[in-house]
């Protein structure tokens, strides 16, 4: 049998080891936390500069739309927990006298737009019908929904082949979004005339004036089309524009109505001349045909004699032949 030989065991041995890989363990799972730390401290960073980069090119754009209608109403705050405490208070202390500063009314054309401590309230607008407004914390703003009207001011134009003419129009516009055209420009009213000045003027600038004159329908639906694009993020629909009047100086409406004279003139003689035209190769055929047939002009002369005769003329005028006369000449000779 072979004998095993057992070596001695150190028992300080063993543990000074089992440290050491507890120790190397341990600094591997901290290496390891840390990179991953690193690791996502990066990518929070790099996400964090691509969404304020792309809120900043949205800025610059102007494409980014505010949702106001969306806006959170909670984060009022201490101040504004009393206050509406307070509020609750008084409507309690002076009901039910203060039903009638807290219920309001919009008709079915409208809508309320609420604030409160300066905050758009979620939700939207309010109405139609009853709605409820706490005092002191909470006021509201009407928006007509209906279809409104405005004429355009005439608006002296130079086009492109230098002509200045005065064109003005009317738009047809509505408000399709009551809480965005409160909170996302100050008067979305005014702000729409002035569009449209500005929008009819740079429009016609870039055409002649044979297109202002002849493409009305094309500008006026190409004009809708840019104002609804623009006046979209202000909560207002465009529904239609329309070319009231073209306006030409007085100078230019002479040399046109000139221009236009001398062309019906030119027509005139032109179908002149063709009549003419046409008249003589008639008479040339007849001439043709009376001289191949001396009976035709016999009868060509009894029928003038009877035209003249009709007439009550004291004086008859008979025609000749012209072969007596030849026979005349012929004598003389």
């Amino acid at each position: 049998m072979r004998a095993i030989q057992v070596s001695p065991s150190h028992p300080e041995e063993d543990k000074i080891s089992l440290n050491s890989d507890r120790i190397v363990k341990s600094a591997k799972y901290l290496q390891r936390r840390k990179s991953l730390s690193i690791n996502n401290n990066i990518n929070e960073a790099m996400s964090l500069d691509a969404s304020k980069d792309g809120r900043a090119n949205r800025g610059n754009n102007g494409g980014e739309i505010r949702n106001f209608a969306d806006a959170e109403d909670t984060d009022v705050g201490l101040c504004g927990w009393i206050l509406t405490v307070g509020s609750l208070i008084l409507i309690g202390a002076t009901f039910p006298l203060s039903l009638f500063f807290c219920i309001k009314v919009v008709q079915e054309y409208e809508r309320a737009v609420i604030f409160r401590l300066g905050r758009l309230l979620s939700g939207g607008s309010k109405g139609p019908g009853i709605f409820f407004i706490m005092p002191c914390i909470e006021n509201y703003t009407k928006v007509d929904l209906r279809t409104l009207t405005f004429d355009v001011p005439p608006q002296e134009v130079l086009t492109k082949d230098s002509v200045t003419v005065s064109v003005d129009a009317v738009v047809y516009y509505r408000i399709q979004n009551a809480a965005v055209s409160v909170a996302n420009v100050e008067n979305a009213h005014h702000s729409t005339r002035l569009l449209a000045q500005t929008t009819l003027r740079n429009m016609l600038g870039t055409r002649n004036l044979h297109e202002i004159l002849s493409d009305r329908e094309q500008i006026s639906a190409t004009m809708q089309n840019t104002l609804d694009g623009t006046t979209d993020a202000w909560g207002i629909k465009v529904e239609r524009v329309e070319i009231k009047d073209v306006r030409l100086p007085v100078q230019l409406q002479r040399a046109m109505a000139a221009e236009a004279e001398a062309a019906r003139e030119a027509r005139a003689k032109v179908i002149a001349a063709e009549g003419e035209q046409k008249s003589s190769r008639a008479l040339k055929e007849a001439a043709d045909v009376i001289a191949q047939s001396p009976a035709a002009l016999q009868l060509r002369y009894l029928q003038t004699l009877n035209t003249i005769s009709a007439e009550k003329n004291s004086t008859i005028v008979f025609p000749i032949p012209i072969d007596m006369l030849q026979g005349f000449v012929a004598r003389d000779k």
